[in-house]
């Protein structure tokens, strides 16, 4: 079964970040959230493999307030339902959920890079 979910980015919420920083160091952090966030996505399966919990939510919540920093709301959304299904112990919810995770890391990684454009 595949779940098409598109990625929701607050656009308005980029470009603050870019209008406060200014361009060049909003690239800057931008590149470096982005980055972040690709690196707790491969941590999450590390966790979820590993069935460490308390990775999990540490990792989830790092990335919801990432996620929340570039306007990417689904993705932080799913990130602290993360957070909630593992300081439950719920492992099938968990699995769901971080499928979904999985699914919308790429397309939200995908958003912000396309929404930035050359100059922010």
């Amino acid at each position: 079964m595949t779940r098409e979910e598109p990625a929701r980015l607050n656009h308005e919420r980029l470009r603050r970040l870019f209008a406060e920083l200014g361009p060049e160091a909003g690239e800057v952090v931008v590149t470096r959230a982005l980055e972040e966030l690709a690196l707790r996505l491969a941590r999450l399966g590390e966790a979820q493999a590993a069935g460490d919990h308390d990775a999990l939510h540490k990792t989830a919540r790092g990335m919801a307030a990432i996620a929340d920093q570039l306007g990417m709301e689904t993705l932080a959304r799913a990130a602290r339902d993360a957070c909630a299904c593992a300081a439950a112990g719920d492992a099938v919810a968990l699995a769901a959920v971080l499928a979904r995770l999985d699914r919308l890391g790429e397309r939200s990684l995908f958003a912000v890079w396309d929404d930035r454009g050359p100059t922010g």
